[in-house]
């Protein structure tokens, strides 16, 4: 069975979606929470999908890992997630390209937000497998690219999802799959 891909953009169209892309991030990043997260907590009383939108909405303070990789969520519905970013100097290999940690940590985010969407509230997750593939190599120019995970099934203790790494004209850099175990939150045993 193949798998139609969508076409590669002209380079109007895809300047198009880029532009619509930054616009989509501004308005993310402004609201975005500056605080660092230390514990359940805030998760403790929220649906899944309740915590990531207020994570995109600066209530809840984004993973901080995200910044010095960065990239930034910046769509969120039940099912699907899409982070974006850019990869920096910082982010290379020695050989000069981009480090397959920074696609499958990006991927990895989207997919395993994407299936957070989806639990109830004292639910979380964690991610047991991720199998990613590297199709080409992300020039260190490209102004951003997205990764949009969804969920592809969500049961009481196993969720799993797809996603897909594309830069703004379609280009095509990764595609993961990934198996989410799905838990009660932990109590808090900070004093």
């Amino acid at each position: 069975m193949t798998i139609a891909l969508p076409p590669k953009l002209a380079p109007e169209a895809a300047q198009a979606v880029l532009q619509d892309w930054l616009a989509l991030e501004q308005a993310a990043l402004q609201k975005r929470s500056t605080a660092t997260v230390n514990t359940a907590s805030p998760w403790r009383s929220k649906t899944g999908l309740q915590g990531i939108l207020g994570m995109l909405e600066g209530q809840i303070p984004p993973a901080p890992m995200a910044h010095p990789m960065n990239f930034f969520l910046v769509e969120v519905s039940e099912g699907r997630v899409i982070f974006q970013g850019r990869p920096q100097p910082a982010h290379l290999n020695p050989m000069g390209t981009v480090h397959g940690g920074w696609y499958a940590t990006i991927l990895d985010s989207a997919l395993g937000c994407a299936v957070h969407t989806m639990l109830p509230v004292g639910r979380a997750y964690t991610t047991s497998q991720l199998n990613l593939q590297l199709v080409r190599s992300i020039p260190l120019g490209e102004q951003r690219v997205q990764a949009v995970g969804e969920v592809v099934h969500c049961g009481r203790q196993i969720a799993t999802a797809q996603g897909q790494l594309r830069g703004p004209d379609g280009t095509l850099y990764a595609h993961a799959t990934c198996t989410c175990l799905i838990f009660d939150i932990p109590e808090d045993k900070t004093p």
